[in-house]
């Protein structure tokens, strides 16, 4: 049952689908964490800083598993 599952759901692409599933909660997270006018001013550009460098280090991770699925597909491609 199991595997006919994950036979099933071959072509999606499920680091993909956590990374963006990440983005979105770094986006509420971000979204509850807002400064509010009381808050010093340094608190909302810290806050902004760290949810981009956030998504961005997915962005990163998500090209270093591109690049090792083609590496992957090269490397079968010169075996096959």
């Amino acid at each position: 049952m199991i595997k006919d599952d994950i036979k099933n759901h071959a072509g999606l692409d499920w680091k993909a689908l956590g990374y963006l599933t990440s983005i979105v909660s770094v986006l509420f997270l971000g979204a509850v964490a807002w400064p509010k006018p009381s808050d010093p001013a340094w608190v909302l550009p810290v806050l902004l800083f760290g949810m981009a460098t956030s998504i961005l280090g997915m962005g990163f991770r998500y090209l270093a598993h591109i690049h090792e699925k083609k590496e992957i597909a090269k490397a079968k491609g010169k075996r096959g």
